[in-house]
């Protein structure tokens, strides 16, 4: 016995054998396909392949990765938001996040001969004037040959 479930690009037939034997709740579903739902109600199989729209719709989620967000943390001295407390006139206090004062700019790299452009700290932007980028870097564990 052959069954349809709907009148869909995404839905298949298949092919529902059943013995009189059996029950109408048991009857097996003959195929070679993966991937297949199997109704124990109608024994209709509805099946999904590589080409379903399911596949082409949703994108493939790897646990272990997280999007990539610009956190407001600095990649040199490691300074980040500091949680503080905001005290109104009637000493009532509110907590708020002191944000570190990140600032895109472009330092000159004089072992790789261009211009770096970093993300970073005015504290670790006095650093690098002070000690060098090459120095800096070094110390942080950052490769600046990736930028």
């Amino acid at each position: 016995m052959t069954t349809m479930a709907t009148q869909g690009a995404w839905l298949r037939m298949a092919t529902v054998s059943s013995s009189p034997a059996k029950s109408v709740s048991k009857l097996t579903v003959t195929s070679t396909e993966l991937g297949f739902l199997t109704s124990q109600l109608s024994g209709v199989r509805i099946s999904h392949g590589p080409s379903d729209v399911i596949n082409r719709i949703s994108l493939p989620t790897f646990p272990g990765l997280q999007p990539i967000v610009a956190r407001r943390i600095c990649p040199f001295t490691g300074k980040k938001a500091n949680r503080a407390n905001k005290v109104s006139f009637s000493n009532h206090k509110t907590k708020k996040l002191q944000f570190v004062n990140l600032q895109y700019k472009k330092v000159w790299w004089e072992a790789g001969k261009r211009f770096v452009k970093l993300r970073l700290s005015t504290k670790a932007l006095k650093t690098i004037e002070k000690n060098g980028l090459d120095a800096v870097a070094k110390k942080a564990g950052i490769d600046l040959r990736k930028k």
